[in-house]
């Protein structure tokens, strides 16, 4: 038999305490190790797909194996093949960290096992995440009339801004009646923004279709007077706009749309405008960066990303919404089995958004917060973009590279352009080439992206250990391998 009497079964079920704590003391050395030497790990797994789960059993066992156990095969196997985002030299996407305060919330956390469903579920974790999304708010310089709460990435918290938006479009109708019967709904956003807003479309049932995408000007910013047009023309063919999506920071470029000027056009036309800060919102913290926000207080809703740029372990989207009751009237639906004798003088999480379960993640945003402050984070989120401005310098100072877009936040586009290659497809190849190259090397991984149909090479910088050290070593490996491929041109 696979089950064992329950006689052998230990009473109090899981591990005991004591045993619990001997573990969590070596996860905690190893832990402690890992950051002490993670510069000697190849930031790039030189592993192929199918390899890590070769090593791995077809089945789980059939009797509990020993934590120790358990333990050696996770510190063998795991690390050596995982791309590490907490190494201070990962500079493809968007950077991010895995900081120390927010660590321990994350072991906290687990212990607590807490589920904010409703008020009752979880008393602390319900009110602690309005007080350090409002902690948030005010170190960015939102206005005050945004209701906070976490969701676990983005591409959520645009799924929910974007329910909203067809709720109110709708007048309701679409929660009872679905889609039928309705014109077609069209949402707005510029051609730099993020896939998660064609995604949501398809997931509300509009289709991709129902997106359309804005005209960017030079500097890849949405262009207002391109949008008017849109709005008016769709409005003409029997259409039905319902929203507009304008990014703080778009993922290919870090450009940051006009809100001000959408935001007038919203107001007018009665649209609901969601604002994609995830990337680009912390850089608000710093106060002469302020600016990046400019507008996003009259928008209806906003997302921004601790995981990204404000040193909160993955996952943590923090989402503001102006129009509250919209979005409960989207999303509450309250069986009888979570009704609470504290309903009429709480509120519960669950809401006002798609998820039930929901983890203590305010957890972490709280230490991260505590532990640095405003001001240790503007000082980390500034020296950034500083770092990000000397690789510009360094850019420029060379004749056969160049910089690719304006770099207004701490990630910079450029590629190599030797003497004697114009052709875009051949520079593409050797641009490639020169990524392949660097990332081989496991000391630094880049990626890359497309600006006006060019190919471009793309560093960013947002891990709270990196230093200008790293900064030069991946410049030094780009120059080396642009040299040798040079060569042979």
């Amino acid at each position: 038999m696979d089950t064992p009497p329950s006689s052998q079964i230990p009473d109090e079920g899981d591990l005991p305490p004591e045993e619990i704590a001997r573990h969590l003391h070596r996860a905690a050395d190893w832990i402690r190790h890992y950051l002490e030497t993670i510069e000697e790990r190849a930031v790039l797994p030189a592993i192929e797909p199918g390899e890590f789960s070769a090593q791995l059993p077809e089945e789980a066992p059939v009797d509990g194996e020993p934590m120790d156990r358990i333990l050696d095969d996770f510190a063998r196997r795991v690390p050596p093949a995982l791309t590490h985002w907490n190494h201070p030299s990962f500079h493809a996407w968007f950077s991010n960290t895995g900081s120390g305060p927010g660590i321990v919330a994350e072991m906290l956390t687990a212990a607590l096992n807490n589920n904010a469903m409703v008020w009752q579920s979880g008393p602390a974790s319900t009110e602690m995440e309005a007080v350090v999304c409002d902690w948030l708010r005010r170190m960015m310089g939102l206005p005050e009339g945004f209701f906070g709460q976490i969701q676990d990435t983005a591409s959520i918290a645009t799924i929910a801004a974007l329910a909203a938006a067809r709720q109110r479009a709708t007048e309701g109708r679409v929660r009872t009646e679905g889609l039928r019967g309705l014109p077609l709904l069209r949402m707005y956003s510029s051609e730099e923004a993020h896939s998660s807003v064609e995604k949501a479309a398809i997931l509300l049932g509009l289709g991709q279709d129902a997106v359309v995408k804005i005209e960017v000007d030079e500097a890849f910013r949405m262009r207002p007077d391109k949008l008017q047009e849109a709005i008016e023309r769709d409005r003409r063919a029997g259409r039905l706009p319902m929203a507009v999506v304008a990014t703080v920071g778009t993922t290919g470029t870090t450009s940051v749309d006009p809100v001000a000027a959408v935001a007038t056009i919203c107001e007018r036309e009665g649209l609901w405008l969601h604002v994609d800060a995830a990337y680009g919102g912390a850089m608000a913290v710093v106060e002469e960066y302020r600016w990046v926000l400019d507008g996003c207080g009259r928008a209806d809703s906003l997302v921004v990303n601790p995981h990204k740029w404000l040193f909160v372990p993955m996952d943590c989207s923090v989402f503001y919404c102006r129009d509250r009751q919209t979005l409960k009237e989207a999303f509450s639906l309250v069986p009888t089995y979570l009704m609470t004798p504290q309903d009429d003088r709480a509120y519960n999480l669950m809401d006002y958004g798609p998820a039930l379960g929901r983890r203590f993640r305010s957890l972490k945003l709280w230490m991260v917060l505590r532990a640095y402050g405003r001001r240790g984070i503007a000082e980390r989120i500034r020296r950034h973009v500083e770092l990000a401005r000397l690789l510009q310098d360094w850019i420029a100072a060379e004749r056969e590279w160049e910089q690719m877009a304006p770099a207004p936040m701490s990630t910079v586009l450029f590629r190599h352009h030797p003497a004697g290659l114009d052709d875009e497809e051949g520079l593409r190849r050797h641009n490639e080439e020169i990524l392949r190259a660097v990332n081989a090397t496991g000391e630094v991984f880049l990626s890359h992206t497309i600006v006006r149909g060019r190919y471009a090479l793309r560093l960013a910088i947002g891990n709270i250990r990196t230093q200008e050290r790293h900064i030069r070593k991946a410049w030094r490996l780009l120059k080396e391998a642009a040299a040798e491929r040079a060569s042979s041109i």
